[in-house]
């Protein structure tokens, strides 16, 4: 059991006195610093937050029980076996938790919006619905539900989620993340889908389509 602590984060900031947040999330084994190069990249206007949270270190039984950083633990290839809920839902309060932290500093729930890469993807989706008030949006890359029978259904302000994936995916089958998707709008969610001749990875056209997508939500188009 990973003890529910304040999580450390890279933070970086485009300008000062920030009045949007991005929290995005690594994916298994990485870190915080995995995607920090991406507030760059993005090259969004306004003076944005971007907070690069570092998973705790837990040991993972898929990679021989090895700690490592990690939303939480995988038992096998299969996504769908033995899924580790309860990591799920401890990295999910420590999200809710960096979520509270942001508003206390002045950014309301509108402006905020929670980002990740497989493992943190997952994280990202089982926060970000459950919000309220509502956050702008989720971004979900090569990432699933994992939980889909605890998932609860659509609210009138339910944030909009933009998802992409690999189709060449060996970690995350393209085949789980479409099947998430229905899943999402089976439950009333708008769920923008792009998917791409990549495998398990972000490629340039993704940043392209999220940064658009990222200066709908937050007011800069």
């Amino acid at each position: 059991m990973i003890p529910s602590v304040r999580l450390d984060a890279v933070i970086r900031e485009t300008a000062p006195q920030p009045d949007s947040c991005i929290i995005w999330l690594h994916g298994l084994g990485a870190d915080g610093y995995d995607f920090e190069p991406i507030a760059e990249s993005l090259q969004l206007p306004g003076a944005i937050r971007f907070v690069f949270p570092h998973a705790p270190v837990r040991p993972v039984t898929i990679n021989g029980g090895m700690a490592m950083r990690a939303w939480y633990d995988i038992a096998a290839p299969d996504l769908g076996q033995r899924v580790d809920r309860a990591g799920i839902h401890q990295s999910r309060k420590l999200i809710d938790a960096l979520i509270d932290e942001q508003i206390e500093k002045g950014i309301g729930a509108e402006r905020i919006v929670l980002a990740g890469f497989s493992q943190g993807g997952v994280i990202a989706l089982e926060a970000g619905v459950r919000r309220q008030p509502a956050i702008a949006g989720i971004v979900a890359l090569s990432t699933y539900v994992a939980l889909g029978d605890e998932f609860p259904p659509a609210g009138s302000d339910a944030p909009p989620i933009l998802m992409m994936h690999g189709n060449m995916d060996p970690i995350v089958p393209v085949e789980v993340a479409e099947e998430s998707r229905r899943l999402l709008l089976e439950l009333g969610y708008r769920v923008e889908w792009h998917a791409f001749s990549m495998p398990h990875a972000v490629c340039p056209e993704e940043i392209a389509i999220i940064r658009r997508w990222l200066m709908r939500r937050l007011g800069h188009a």
